[in-house]
């Protein structure tokens, strides 16, 4: 949900239950920054894991995030989803901590849950293949190999996938997140599923067409 034009902070609010909470602890409220912390933690965790390859920097970076949710309260104006600022918080802190590192992190898909798409997140990039004992060696195959298809995408094709995938989030609410232009996103993404596919093929089979390949010289400036 991106802000329509003109809408104010009470339209929004009445559309997303977290902006009335982040209204609340802009008032100084202790418990509603508590309800977000609890709502959001393990999900913030989870996707700075697979950002950041590391789950004890994870930890660190999402309690960063909270700590500067808490100290910008007082100016905190909502122009979108809590989710979407949330994120791009987040996102912002991850790609610092993998830039100061200067080398390439892993990205371990762990199993706990992360997002709406519930637990296990690496499966549901696959079909269900059932739950029989042949079935859960196979699917723990299907996620190590995920685990490292994710890892050779390059530095924001993996976050696209990560927020779009686990996250559940449109092109529009990823290009916010991201600062790019839904096209760009949407670029991001087409690349992304067409390496995964590269590196997955004769394991999985993907939900839906892989999308063409488009010249997009502007997409490629803003990435």
């Amino acid at each position: 949900m991106i802000a329509g034009t003109g809408e104010t902070s009470s339209q929004l609010a009445l559309r997303d239950p977290d902006i009335r909470l982040m209204l609340q602890v802009r008032d100084d409220s202790p418990q509603a920054f508590e309800q977000l912390v609890e709502r959001y933690q393990q999900r913030l965790v989870a996707v700075m894991n697979h950002l950041v390859g590391n789950a004890e920097e994870a930890e660190d970076l999402a309690q960063e995030v909270f700590l500067r949710v808490y100290r910008s309260r007082k100016k905190y104006r909502p122009r979108s989803k809590f989710s979407t600022w949330l994120f791009t918080i987040a996102n912002n802190l991850a790609l610092n901590a993998i830039r100061t590192r200067q080398r390439k992190p892993a990205v371990p898909l762990n199993t706990r849950d992360s997002g709406p798409l519930g637990a296990r997140p690496a499966e549901q990039l696959v079909h269900d293949p059932g739950t029989g004992p042949m079935q859960r060696v196979q699917k723990d195959e299907l996620a190590e190999r995920i685990r490292a298809a994710l890892n050779d995408l390059n530095e924001r094709q993996r976050v696209a996938v990560v927020l779009n995938k686990f996250e559940d989030m449109g092109y529009a609410e990823i290009a916010e997140v991201m600062n790019l232009t839904t096209k760009a996103v949407k670029s991001l993404l087409s690349r992304a599923r067409v390496n995964l596919r590269a590196a997955l093929r004769g394991y999985i089979h993907m939900e839906g067409p892989i999308p063409p390949m488009e010249s997009e010289p502007d997409a490629e400036e803003d990435l």
